[in-house]
């Protein structure tokens, strides 16, 4: 059954990857999400959130 099933996945035409259409896509959707993800780290109140918790976790002032 296993060698059936084996040689089955070898000769089937499976889709085993993302056609080209779909990677412009996927790399589309990331850039997005790291533009996104850059807005929300560098606005002020995320920056005086991680601000104050280094602070908080090395005693010091900046």
């Amino acid at each position: 059954m296993f060698r059936r099933w084996w040689m089955w996945l070898r000769t089937a035409e499976v889709d085993r990857g993302m056609a080209t259409a779909e990677y412009a896509v996927c790399t589309l959707a990331a850039c997005a999400l790291a533009a996104a993800l850059y807005a929300v780290m560098t606005s002020g109140t995320v920056k005086e959130l991680l601000r104050g918790m280094v602070e908080k976790a090395l005693g010091v002032q900046f």
